[in-house]
Order: C-alpha cells, then sequence, then structure tokens
C-alpha cells in the first residue's frame, strides 16, 4: 500500500473521474491500484432559510422523535409477555415524548443564542478537481487505456490526439 502512485488524469467533476474508473474497469484494468482524489477541497455552507422560533421547534421536535421511538421499541421489546403490541406501544410513546423533549431543546438552543444565528444550513465539501492516481508500477497502462475512452477522448491522430474538453487527463507529480 505503500508504493508510490501518481496523478493519471484529472477532471472537473467526480463523474467525470467515476468514468475513467469505470472506463478502466470495463476494460479490466486492476481497479483496486486506483484512487479518485478531491483536490483543494473547500468548505461549502449552503444557507436554506430563516430560522425563527417555530423552525427551531420543528427542527428539534424532528431530531428528537426517532431517538425517541427507537429507544421506546428497545424497551418494549423486552417485555416478555407480548413484545410486538408493547413495542409498537412504547415506540409510540417514545416517538411523542423525543418530539416533546426536542423541541423544547430546539427552543432553549435558538433563544439562548440570541439572535446570532437565525438561519439554517447545510455544510459540505466542495473539491475544485478529481484527480484519478494510479501505482507507479500499473500508471503508464492507465493512461494508455484513458486514451480510449470514448466520447471526449482523443481524435484518432497518429500523434496520440488532442484531448476534448474537460475529460483531458493531466500527468502530474507523485502522489504517495
Amino acid at each position: 500500500m505503500n508504493e508510490p502512485r501518481r496523478t493519471i488524469a484529472s477532471y472537473t467533476t467526480y463523474q467525470e473521474a467515476e468514468r475513467a474508473v469505470d472506463h478502466l474497469s470495463d476494460r479490466g484494468f486492476p481497479v483496486e491500484r486506483l484512487a479518485i482524489v478531491g483536490q483543494d477541497v473547500r468548505l461549502v455552507e449552503q444557507v436554506t432559510g430563516r430560522m425563527g422560533l417555530g423552525g427551531a421547534a420543528l427542527h428539534g421536535a424532528a431530531s428528537g422523535a426517532l431517538p425517541g421511538a427507537l429507544i421506546g421499541w428497545i424497551f418494549g421489546l423486552l417485555n416478555w409477555l407480548d413484545p410486538v403490541v408493547s413495542g409498537l406501544l412504547l415506540a409510540l410513546y417514545g416517538l411523542i415524548f423525543g418530539a416533546l423533549v426536542g423541541a423544547l431543546l430546539g427552543l432553549l438552543v435558538h433563544a439562548a443564542q440570541r439572535g446570532r444565528r437565525d438561519f439554517a444550513s447545510v455544510s459540505f465539501m466542495q473539491p475544485s478537481r478529481y484527480d484519478v492516481v494510479a501505482d507507479d508500477a500499473v500508471a503508464d497502462e492507465a493512461v494508455r487505456l484513458l486514451a480510449e475512452l470514448p466520447g471526449g477522448t482523443s481524435t484518432g491522430t497518429s500523434s496520440g490526439g488532442a484531448w476534448k474538453g474537460s475529460n483531458r487527463p493531466r500527468s502530474g507529480p507523485a502522489v504517495t
């Protein structure tokens, strides 16, 4: 696993990198010697809307309902006389109790912030490019097979062709 690796292709989207690895797999290439590496990763926080008292309570209720139902169901299964009925009944009670406690906690946390974060958001990591890297021993074979990638690779000239669009693989330094 400590074999040196090098970049055999770079793509702007994950789907293009995935397509390249799938192409290599279809050609019988040992894909266990490849990796897709996201480069220049940045954190993106997408704001999804305002967060008022109602939204905080709803979000808290949703966060508390599932754990409450799960805990209630597990305790219900411990009843030896009728585990199915008591499991479902305690799961329902747990869902209601978990939603109420979650809503109260959501309201308390929102009120404690005093308007500093009155919005809801979703965070995710976003690379600027995706490099397909291969073990040094098989990298040349991978580059040769990627040259056959249909739909935007080589033009068929005798010099190896020109790469079209963003599907153009780029050689890079060794990655370890």
